[in-house]
């Protein structure tokens, strides 16, 4: 791997971005491994002076998590415990965030306002060592105490992870197939301690896992193996998980008798007689997630164990139904909540069902991991995560909330979610969204500022409710958000729709650069992540938008165009209601 990432990272854009071979190892890293964009990737990246020992800071919003990196890009086989006390200084120096701003870097201050709000809202923290180098023997005793004292901390649990040499291939590999995964496993049974069995026309086997070989199963990590799964991580402070954590820890031996088991499932299942091997095809977890992901946190400690197990049913499972039917009746260990289970909701049923009426070659997906049919247009394919975040930027008028699926889908469901909303509505949004997104592109035809395009996974929810505002200024309506069927029939019967998915853009665009122009106090640097998350920002783009429309008028050809767009988006205060609570 070293050599491949050595000639991977002579390409134009590391060394056009990043001064030193650390920083564009860390760059290669974010791209290939956590799949960040161009632009995500230099925002993430904080090495450098006054760095504190924290080289790249990631904020996945989809798994609620944090990825703090730090990377050692050396050619030698072996490295000390050096790296291993730097992530530790790290993890002591985060307890004290506003501290910690005082004295860092403008790049990680920037990142820190940003991870402040992710610890809010209880995201998981995990470290991870970066290095093409092994540990020595030495130091792989200190990763195993430090992987125990970060876990057991009360005031910052977080996890720490190795990613040397052999994991980065790993991750690298798994990453190649991240957008269609279709897990494959062979994992060893030992003599006595299976049982293979035949229930009701279903291939089964019921067999006790070393804890070890736990972690050589993939998908773990990546939230992958668990795409069946009801709900993902609920984080190392969660009750259950501290019991399984105390068990590895303090009483292994007892492991399997005090927890329940884990089921998986497969499409395909395959036993080698003479080897004992188990081997799974489509390998999905649906009951496990919390105890695989805590076994994976503990992973040195592990290793170590002997004559410690975990009870595992694999069943050859063919029908998507019987898999989700399977997933929800298997997870009554701890309380599943509401948002784990919408896909099931009366309301949301309702709303497939018009959907799918009114649009035949249409397609509302309802379910983590579901796909639409080939057959169906891709024009009309809506997912119901994507719904969410459409209808709480236009309808609530908060696109700082959007990228939380959390809220969403917990908290507001009851005011998003009606079963009497309009399909029409829904696919007005979905036609409108799409425009939006092609202004996202690569190219960057509207040449929105690399802070905006660092930030694909919230501000494009701006943009769409800057369109919104655009009907609203255009037909003084101070309150309230325009119908979004009526809406993009205006835009569509007014030859406008380009038109004004740009002006949106454009105004959202000025907004964050006059924000950014503001004074700052003192310590503190502006942070694009923080302001796209606040209220401030609404209020900001609002303000662009009517700026933009009282200067259309001394542009050139600007009258003709400013009395174009106005008599094309004209509407009926009718066609405006009040906006949906989301506060």
């Amino acid at each position: 791997m070293y050599q491949k990432i050595k000639e991977e990272i002579s390409q134009d854009y590391y060394q056009q971005n990043f001064p030193n071979d650390g920083q564009k190892f860390v760059a290669w890293y974010l791209r290939n491994v956590h799949l960040q964009d161009e632009n995500e990737t230099k925002a993430d990246i904080t090495d450098g002076a006054d760095d504190k020992q924290i080289d790249a800071i990631v904020i996945d919003d989809s798994s609620n998590s944090v990825f703090i990196v730090q990377g050692k890009f050396i050619g030698e086989d072996k490295v000390d415990a050096e790296p291993l006390r730097e992530v530790l200084s790290s993890w002591i120096q985060l307890k004290d965030l506003v501290r910690l701003q005082e004295t860092a870097n403008n790049k990680l201050k920037q990142r820190l306002s940003e991870l402040a709000i992710a610890l809010d809202d209880e995201y998981d923290i995990h470290f991870e060592l970066l290095t093409t180098a092994t540990l020595t023997p030495s130091a792989m005793n200190d990763l195993a105490t430090f992987q125990k004292q970060l876990a057991e901390a009360d005031d910052l649990p977080a996890t720490i992870h190795l990613v040397d040499n052999d994991e980065i291939q790993k991750r690298y590999e798994m990453a190649l197939d991240k957008e269609h995964p279709v897990l494959k496993h062979t994992l060893p049974l030992e003599n006595g301690k299976f049982v293979r069995l035949q229930i009701a026309n279903t291939q089964s086997v019921i067999a006790a896992v070393a804890l070890k070989d736990c972690l050589s199963i993939p998908g773990i990590k990546d939230g992958t193996l668990f795409q069946k799964n009801v709900r993902q991580s609920l984080g190392l402070s969660n009750r259950v998980n501290k019991g399984i954590k105390e068990t590895i820890y303090k009483n292994s031996k007892e492991f399997f008798f005090y927890h329940n088991g884990i089921t998986a499932l497969c499409n395909k299942m395959e036993f080698e007689e003479a080897s004992r091997k188990l081997t799974l095809h489509g390998l999905s977890v649906v009951n496990g997630c919390q105890s695989l992901t805590t076994i994976l946190s503990c992973s040195e400690k592990v290793k170590q164990l002997e004559d410690s197990y975990v009870m595992f049913r694999f069943y050859e499972i063919t029908t998507r139904d019987r898999a989700d039917h399977i997933s929800v009746s298997t997870n009554s260990q701890s309380a599943v909540k509401p948002r784990d289970l919408r896909s099931n909701d009366k309301r949301v049923l309702g709303l497939k069902k018009l959907f799918d009426q009114k649009y035949s070659t249409g397609y509302l997906i309802t379910k983590r991991g579901e796909e639409a049919p080939a057959s169906k247009d891709k024009k009309y394919i809506l997912d119901l995560s994507d719904l969410g975040k459409y209808m709480i930027s236009w309808h609530s008028q908060r696109p700082n909330i959007a990228y939380s699926e959390t809220k969403i889908f917990d908290k507001y469901f009851d005011q998003l979610f009606k079963r009497d909303y309009r399909s029409e509505n829904a696919q007005s949004l979905n036609f409108m969204m799409q425009g939006v997104w092609k202004r996202w592109s690569k190219e960057n035809p509207l040449g929105l500022n690399e802070s905006l395009l660092a930030m694909r996974a919230y501000a494009p929810y701006h943009h769409l409710f800057a369109v919104s505002l655009c009907f609203c200024v255009l037909n003084n309506m101070a309150e309230g958000a325009p119908n979004p069927a009526v809406a993009y029939e205006k835009l569509m019967s007014g030859a406008c729709f380009d038109q004004i998915i740009d002006i949106a853009g454009t105004c959202l665009n000025s907004a964050l650069e006059a924000a950014a122009n503001e004074p700052q106090p003192a310590n503190r640097v502006f942070s694009p992540q923080n302001w796209i998350k606040t209220k401030t920002c609404l209020a900001g783009i609002r303000a662009a938008i009517r700026q933009y429309f009282a200067m259309l008028p001394t542009m050139p050809n600007g009258k003709e165009m400013s009395q174009q767009i106005k008599n094309s988006l004209r509407m009926d205060a009718s066609a405006f209601e009040a906006r949906w609570a989301a506060d």
